[in-house]
């Protein structure tokens, strides 16, 4: 049995996918941008999951999103069929478009979390040697100025048809609802970002290498990876705060879930219906309709 994950309604996250074997199966477009941008103003609608910050690279993407009605499972689970289809569709291919066991969704506890993950998402073009700012990365990079704005995105051709799927998506970026003044979550994410951009470029001089720049980005194939191995992974983290205390508060609160959520487990197996699992249970409330302690009987996932 897998760790139970717990999706508490008005949880701020950082969310991450992986292209299958690293591939460069995202990589920049007209197109790509198109598709990635149509299908995540698609979700955010219809699971009312706000954006705060976004980045798409070549083979993997990151996103900054706040879930104010527990249903980031099934946000993820659109946004990520929705977008594999499509792209596979558009390159002729029919594997597997995502890396198992790549998805992550990591609970921003406090303030400075939210802004440091989200610096951390558009920052990722130079720490990973592509771009010298995040700005001149070619695919889709919200910028913090947009933050308070509309993007509008006409349907793609082809996989998404007329009937059923609208002519035009709209994806409003918002700062997440720990800051009551937008302003102030734009002004320290863009120092943050200027933080997070300057020790990537240091740490680039300071290593010799070059940044590969936009123009060859764009040339590079969709069937290809990066040169250098990547290291196994070792840790998978569920939360993240700027706060020790209040981290190691919040692994305390979790492993308290994961007891609860094993035992009440171990109990519907056997046969009792009624038992009670515990606040943040999401797959066994969707699929089975069990009992949740607190406010979640209440918010059934309709679509």
């Amino acid at each position: 049995m897998t760790a139970p994950r717990q999706v508490i309604p008005g949880t701020t996250y950082l969310v991450t996918r992986r292209c299958s074997q690293r591939q460069f199966l995202l990589r920049p477009s007209e197109l790509t941008n198109q598709i990635f941008l149509y299908v995540l103003a698609l979700a955010s609608a219809r699971f009312g999951v706000l954006v705060h910050a976004f980045c798409v690279l070549s083979n993997h993407f990151h996103l900054v999103v706040t879930d104010p009605d527990a249903r980031l499972p099934a946000f993820g689970q659109y946004l990520d069929s929705l977008v594999a289809r499509a792209m596979n569709i558009e390159l002729g291919r029919c594997e597997s478009f995502w890396s198992p066991q790549s998805y992550s969704a990591v609970a921003l506890l406090d303030p400075l979390a939210v802004v440091d993950k989200a610096a951390y998402t558009l920052a990722n073009p130079v720490a990973a040697g592509l771009v010298r700012r995040g700005r001149d990365w070619p695919g889709l990079w919200s910028s913090p100025e947009q933050i308070g704005s509309k993007l509008r995105v006409s349907r793609p051709p082809r996989f998404f048809r007329a009937k059923g799927m609208p002519d035009e998506a709209v994806l409003e970026l918002t700062a997440p609802p720990s800051f009551l003044d937008s302003a102030e979550f734009v002004r320290q994410l863009s120092h943050c970002l200027d933080v997070h951009e300057g020790r990537a470029i240091l740490a680039a001089t300071a290593a010799g290498r070059e940044f590969l720049g936009a123009e060859q980005v764009l040339r590079q194939s969709p069937t290809q990876r990066p040169v250098d191995r990547e290291a196994p992974r070792s840790l998978n983290p569920r939360l993240a705060s700027m706060d020790k205390w209040k981290r190691l508060e919040a692994l305390n609160r979790l492993k308290e879930f994961s007891a609860a959520y094993r035992s009440a487990w171990s109990r519907f197996r056997t046969g009792v219906r009624d038992v009670v699992f515990p606040s943040g249970t999401y797959w066994m409330r969707v699929a089975f309709r069990v009992r949740c302690a607190g406010a979640d009987e209440a918010m059934m996932p309709t679509g």
